[in-house]
C-alpha cells in the first residue's frame, strides 16, 4: 500500500472528487479525516466506507473561510491520528454570475471558500508538518483557474489564484520536507458540474474541447491524488498536474 500508516485531511471530502479521493486514500493504507460544511450524512458515509476498507475515518464538520475552524479540525486530526501528512484543498463551491452583474458578497464568498481557504488550512496545517519535518499538501484546482470561465469570474479568480499561492508556499515549506502541489481536474461528474453535463448544447460545446472527448469521473481524477500524496513523488513540489482529459482552452 503506497500510503500505509498515513494521516490524511480532505476537505470537501463528503461528495465528489473529496469523496472518491479520501476512499482513494484509505485503499491506500491512509486513515482520513473526512471535512465537510453541511452534509453531515454524505460525510458520514464516506467515514462508513472508510472503516469498510480496514481505516479510521473521522467527519468533522467544518467552514474552511474561517481560521480558527481550520484550526481546530487540524488539532482534532492531531489528537485523534497523531499527526497529518496529508492536506487535500478540495472543498468548494460556485456562485456564477456575469462580471457586470456579480454581487459584492458573492465575489467573496468564492475566494473565501476557495482562495482563503486554502491558506487557512494550509497554515494550519503546515505548522504540524514543519514540526514532524515532513508532509504533502495538495490544492485543487480547475481548468477555469488556467483558461477563464464566462460567468465564473470569481470562481476563476481563485483558482487561479491558488496556482501562486501554492508555487509561493512550495518554496516557504520546502526547507521543512514539505511538498505541495496543484492538481487541476477537468469537468467531472459532480454536483457542481450537474447544469452543464445535463444542458445538451453545453456539453456539446465542453466535450469539443476535450481531447478524450467525455468528462471525467471522480475516480479517474483520484489516483492523482493518490501519486503526489505518495513517497513516490518526494521530488515533486510547486507543479501544477492536469487530470482533465486534454482539456483545450
Amino acid at each position: 500500500m503506497r500510503l500505509q500508516g498515513k494521516k490524511a485531511i480532505v476537505t470537501g471530502g463528503g461528495r465528489g472528487i473529496g469523496r472518491a479521493v479520501a476512499l482513494a486514500y484509505a485503499g491506500e493504507g491512509a486513515d482520513v479525516l473526512v471535512n465537510y460544511h453541511s452534509n453531515d450524512a454524505a460525510a458520514n458515509e464516506v467515514v462508513q466506507e472508510v472503516a469498510k476498507l480496514g481505516r479510521r475515518g473521522l467527519a468533522v464538520k467544518a467552514d474552511v473561510s474561517s481560521y480558527e475552524d481550520c484550526r481546530k479540525m487540524v488539532e482534532t486530526a492531531v489528537n485523534e491520528f497523531g499527526r497529518v501528512d496529508i492536506l487535500v484543498n478540495n472543498a468548494g463551491m460556485s456562485k456564477p454570475s456575469m462580471l457586470l452583474k456579480m454581487a459584492e458578497e458573492d465575489w467573496d464568498r468564492i475566494i473565501d471558500i476557495h482562495l482563503k481557504g486554502a491558506f487557512n488550512c494550509s497554515q494550519a496545517a503546515g505548522r504540524k508538518m514543519k514540526e514532524q519535518k515532513s508532509g504533502k499538501i495538495i490544492n485543487v484546482i480547475s481548468t477555469a483557474g488556467i483558461y477563464g470561465t464566462i460567468g465564473q469570474i470569481n470562481y476563476s479568480s481563485a483558482k487561479a489564484g491558488i496556482i501562486g499561492f501554492t508555487k509561493s508556499a512550495a518554496r516557504e515549506l520546502g526547507r521543512y520536507n514539505i511538498n505541495v502541489n496543484v492538481i487541476c481536474p477537468g469537468i467531472t461528474a459532480t454536483e457542481m458540474t450537474g447544469k452543464l453535463r445535463s444542458d445538451e448544447k453545453l456539453k456539446e460545446i465542453y466535450q469539443s474541447r476535450i481531447a478524450l472527448g467525455r468528462f471525467a469521473e471522480p475516480e479517474e481524477v483520484a489516483p492523482a491524488f493518490v501519486f503526489l500524496a505518495s513517497d513516490e513523488a518526494s521530488y515533486v513540489t510547486a507543479q501544477v498536474l492536469g487530470v482533465d482529459g486534454g482539456y483545450v482552452g
